[in-house]
């Protein structure tokens, strides 16, 4: 492949390789229904919000005190009081998971709290570590919020010298589909920008059909270029469906501007796109090629991003490996663009990492284009 940029002979790879893809039904699957599955998907099918959990009292206190603390209970909004009766009772409902946790009122509790005392017991299933801290702290707050009303009714307590009053910027209801939707958002560009250039150069070996072009003027960068503008528009219009899905049917607020979601889809695109061609020049199978850019892209995504687990969590070596994940760089700015609003001093450190990511796929793509078609 040699020969100068020209214009002309440009359009026509454009329009030849428009053709392919409309002949093509999987591209518009992959470009277009399968964004729309994985955003119900994350938007429905995955809550991270702690709903009423399910519990069981034990009252061994037949006490006024351990009876409002029991209705107390029973009338939050974070439990579902659905069993009542003794410890062993209860435990085989809390093994099955038919119950989360157990309350225990025992018995004296009415003498404690008479003494300006009283203490409560929580079991709840430790193979299940998220939701029994959710429990045991929720089941603590029922219990302090219930004391500090029953002082506050007889005089007996007075207002501390400092009160705390929580307020939760941008998502005051903590609605974890606020996150997840733009963060699959950032999953369906990595899967359309990645998965599909991953097939385009392997797609043309396969058919036999680049030893045709090999014979043609056409130019490594007209090449490349006509193998990443139509991907990179279609791209483009999956990330639109999803934007107008996450707002107009899933309630995600968008506080951002189109300018700003256009500039961070941009530069997000720049590596994906980069990084699927370098698969397709290196692989030469689609088959192979499909299944590096899940393992290099898709599962990173999911697993190292930040999209679906705390990198703070994560151990070191693994926080550390993050920083090679593209789409980590992503995801604060679309969750940053939507719930929050523009914010260029958060976009541009991260649209900068991300386009030093592409500059070094799109380097190494040609390269290995060149050593195989030169």
């Amino acid at each position: 492949m040699s020969g100068l940029f020209n214009p002309r002979r440009f359009t026509a790879m454009l329009v030849k390789e428009g053709l392919q893809i409309a002949r093509d039904p999987s591209t518009f699957l992959i470009a277009f229904v399968l964004p729309i599955l994985l955003l119900f998907l994350f938007g429905y099918g995955v809550n991270l919000d702690t709903a009423r959990s399910r519990i069981g009292i034990v009252q061994a206190d037949g006490s006024q005190a351990a009876q409002s603390l029991a209705g107390a209970y029973q009338g939050s909004q974070w439990f579902d009081v659905v069993a009542t009766g003794t410890v062993s009772q209860l435990s085989p409902d809390l093994v099955a998971g038919r119950i989360r946790g157990i309350v225990v009122i025992p018995d004296g509790f009415g003498r404690q709290v008479a003494q300006g005392g009283g203490t409560i017991q929580v079991l709840t299933d430790g193979s299940m570590p998220n939701t029994a801290s959710f429990i045991g702290a929720y089941a603590e707050g029922v219990r302090a919020t219930w004391a500090a009303a029953r002082g506050a009714g007889r005089g007996m307590v007075a207002a501390p010298p400092i009160q705390t009053a929580a307020r939760f910027w941008f998502n005051p209801e903590l609605k974890s589909r606020y996150n997840l939707v733009p963060g699959a958002i950032a999953v369906v560009m990595t899967m359309v920008g990645t998965l599909l250039t991953a097939l385009v150069i392997a797609r043309e070996w396969e058919r036999g059909t680049l030893e045709a072009l090999m014979a043609t003027p056409v130019g490594m960068a007209e090449f490349i270029a006509t193998k990443v503008v139509p991907y990179f528009l279609l791209a483009l219009g999956s990330m639109t469906l999803c934007t107008v899905l996450a707002i107009f049917v899933f309630g995600v607020p968008f506080r951002g501007s189109p300018l700003a979601l256009l500039a961070i889809a941009s530069t997000f695109l720049f590596p994906a796109l980069g990084q699927g061609l370098l698969i397709s020049a290196a692989t030469k199978n689609q088959f192979v090629a499909s299944q590096v850019a899940l393992l290099s892209a898709f599962l990173p995504t999911m697993l190292l991003s930040g999209f679906l687990f705390e990198i703070s969590s994560m151990p070191k070596p693994i926080q550390a490996i993050t920083y090679l994940v593209p789409s980590r760089y992503l995801i604060p700015q679309l969750q940053t663009v939507f719930i929050a609003g523009d914010d260029w001093g958060l976009f541009l450190p991260d649209m900068a990492a991300l386009i030093g990511f592409g500059l070094v796929f799109f380097i190494l793509a040609v390269r290995a284009t060149r050593r195989r078609i030169a």
